[in-house]
C-alpha cells in the first residue's frame, strides 16, 4: 500500500495544481521543450522545481549525490548523469547547465571523512572521490580552517562539475558554438538563498530578490 502522506499530495495535487495546469499537461503530453537543465543533489532540501518555482516541463533535472559530474569516460560503464546530459544537450537541445550544490551537504561530508578512513559505503565513497582534485588542495591549505572546508568545498565542487562538462565533446562544441551557457549555483539552506557564480573568477554572489 502506498504511504498514506504520497496519496494525500497526489489527491491535493489532483485538487490544486492540476486544475490549474491541465492545458500544460496535455501539451507536455506529446514532448517536452526544456531551456534549462540543472544538475543538483538529492538531498531532500533542496528540490530545484521548488527553488526556482518551476511549473511542470520547464526544468530538465537530473540529481545525484552531491550533484556531481564526472568526466567524460566513454566505456562500457553505466553513467546515469552523463546519459541525462547527452540527451538535454544532443535531444532537447537545452540552452542553460546549472550545477547547484548546497550547504550542509552530506555527499561533501562523505569526501571529506573519506580521507581520514571512515567508511561512506559501497557506492558513496568511490562516487565522492570525484572531488578528489579540488579536495585534497583544500586539505593542505592552512588558511582553511576545518570549520570552513565543508562549504568551501561546497563551492569548489561546483566549479569542478563545470570544469568536467566541458570535457564532454558535444558539450564542448555547444558552448564554443553560442549554443549553450554553463552556470554554478549554490544553495544555503540556513538563509534560504541562492548564490550564483557565472564569472570567470568563480565567485559567489547571492541573487538579489
Amino acid at each position: 500500500m502506498l504511504p498514506a502522506a504520497l496519496v494525500d499530495g497526489y489527491r491535493r495535487f489532483r485538487d490544486g495544481r492540476l486544475e490549474d495546469e491541465k492545458a500544460r499537461y496535455r501539451e507536455l503530453a506529446e514532448s517536452q521543450a526544456p531551456q534549462t537543465m540543472i544538475i543538483a543533489c538529492a538531498d531532500s532540501r533542496v528540490d530545484p522545481a521548488t527553488i526556482f518555482a518551476a511549473a511542470p516541463g520547464e526544468l530538465f533535472v537530473v540529481r545525484n549525490v552531491a550533484a556531481l559530474v564526472p568526466p567524460y569516460a566513454p566505456d562500457a560503464g553505466y553513467h546515469g548523469t552523463s546519459a541525462a546530459l547527452e540527451y538535454a544537450v544532443t535531444g532537447l537541445r537545452v540552452r542553460n547547465i546549472v550545477v547547484m550544490g548546497h550547504g550542509q551537504c552530506g555527499g561533501i561530508t562523505a569526501s571529506l571523512a573519506g580521507v581520514e578512513r571512515k567508511p561512506a559505503g559501497m557506492f558513496i565513497g568511490p562516487w565522492v572521490e570525484l572531488l578528489a582534485p579540488v579536495r585534497d588542495p583544500l586539505l593542505s591549505d592552512a588558511s582553511i580552517t576545518p570549520e570552513d572546508r565543508q562549504q568551501v568545498l561546497e563551492r569548489r565542487g561546483i566549479q569542478l562539475s563545470l570544469e568536467n562538462l566541458r570535457t564532454f565533446p558535444f558539450l564542448e562544441t555547444a558552448e564554443n558554438t553560442g549554443e549553450i551557457d554553463l552556470f554554478g549555483a549554490w544553495f544555503s539552506i540556513r538563509e534560504s538563498k541562492l548564490y550564483w557564480c557565472d564569472g570567470p573568477d568563480g565567485a559567489f554572489a547571492p541573487v538579489s530578490t
